[in-house]
């Protein structure tokens, strides 16, 4: 649910340059993925609860906090979601032009959306365009962070894997090696061709493709840039639809939202989350990206703030896997992820979004995160669960 090969990273090469691209591409995941596969591996081997890290969240400093942890991770989900059909638009179009004209693009993205929703049960309509956009320095950092982040997502579905406690911490790091190599070996395979860095943009892997090894090599990474895009959208469906599966369950959202299908999946909050990935088709993969990061790092945040809290207030909860350095560590694990997270709030308050600043815009959610928080205890119709503490699952 992190990589979908290296589709995605042509503008973090165009942005920073080859050299960079390369050590943004190597530190990124040591200083943002690594600290964040270390803290995913303690609370998911801790706490396999279904829900994950709004869970923990939860757990370890009340409802309130749970709730925020929940809407911002929802809230990201949605400006995350739009990605993938933007991505694989831009890798259609580069076969068949013809889609990039007027809104035939976003019937093709909204078609992507339709097919993995509906697998679940969703329909729905949007009337925009998908866009890209060029990028600078920052830009290529942020893509890469982009890149390099939803580790997290894992754990909302821990509730299905077999042997969580073992299984998570040894996913996890060995994971970041495997998807840090396959975003560096390819791109410093190019550089050595000689590729001007100017002339990668999104979707670029077809262009070179067709330059190195011919038409058929060129179809192919297209084909595989639109796979990949379906694929991280399929699979992201089910992870960020167990949010408010977990929390209709703990009394958070009304019971309508954790409706099973006979395929086990909550068909309605698919249905509800699907309107919003629609309705942001329009923003760009830059902008996107933004806000995507902006709003995610705060519900990061608040999951690190929640590893301190548990080792604080549950020294003796089994920890199979634990970050090394006692409590020590697992301050000094976070500190670097929420450092990096700083370069989105600078980009944040120069994209602008509907006249307003991206980082506005983020504010809006937090403040909307709250009145949420504050609706859903003054207005609980019958029918509402009552919100218990969560446990891990054997």
């Amino acid at each position: 649910m992190v990589s979908g090969g290296t589709y995605g990273v042509e503008d973090i090469v165009h942005g920073a340059g080859y050299g960079r691209a390369i050590l943004f591409l190597v530190l990124t995941p040591l200083l943002w993925s690594l600290p964040t596969a270390f803290m995913i591996g303690e609370l998911s081997s801790a706490l396999p609860c279904e829900g994950g890290y709004y869970a923990w969240v939860r757990r370890a400093m009340g409802n309130f906090w749970g709730f925020q942890e929940a809407w911002l991770s929802l809230t990201a989900s949605i400006f995350d979601m739009a990605i993938y059909p933007t991505l694989f638009v831009a890798y259609l179009t580069r076969l068949f032009p013809w889609f990039s004209i007027n809104h035939r693009g976003l019937m093709v993205a909204l078609t992507v959306v339709i097919v993995c929703a509906a697998k679940y049960g969703a329909l729905f309509h949007a009337v925009t365009q998908p866009t890209t956009s060029k990028v600078d320095l920052i830009g290529g950092l942020l893509i890469c962070m982009w890149n390099y982040m939803g580790w997290d997502n894992a754990s909302t579905i821990a509730t299905e894997v077999e042997r969580p406690q073992r299984t998570y911490p040894r996913a996890m790091l060995m994971a970041v090696c495997i998807v840090a190599l396959s975003y560096i070996v390819p791109v410093a395979a190019v550089w050595m061709t000689g590729l001007p860095a100017g002339a990668w943009e999104t979707g670029s892997w077809a262009d070179i493709a067709g330059l190195l090894g011919g038409p058929l090599l060129r179809v192919a990474l297209v084909v595989g840039g639109m796979f990949s895009a379906f694929g991280m959208f399929n699979a992201l469906v089910m992870s960020y639809s167990r949010l408010p599966l977990a929390m209709a369950q703990d009394g958070m959202l009304p019971s309508i939202f954790g409706k099973l299908n006979r395929r086990r999946a909550p068909w309605v909050a698919i249905i509800a989350l699907a309107i919003g990935w629609a309705a942001c088709l329009n923003l760009g993969f830059e902008r996107l990206i933004t806000l995507d990061i902006f709003v995610y790092g705060l519900s990061l945040a608040l999951e690190f703030l929640a590893l301190i809290v548990l080792r604080v207030r549950e020294p003796n909860l089994a920890r199979p896997f634990r970050v090394p350095g006692g409590l020590f560590g697992a301050v000094a694990v976070g500190v670097a992820p929420v450092l990096l997270l700083g370069f989105d709030l600078v980009r944040s308050q120069s994209e602008q979004v509907g006249g307003i600043s991206s980082f506005a815009l983020g504010a809006a959610v937090i403040g909307a995160g709250v009145l949420a928080y504050v609706a859903s205890h003054l207005v609980k119709p019958a029918g509402w669960a009552t919100a218990g503490r969560p446990e891990p699952v054997a």
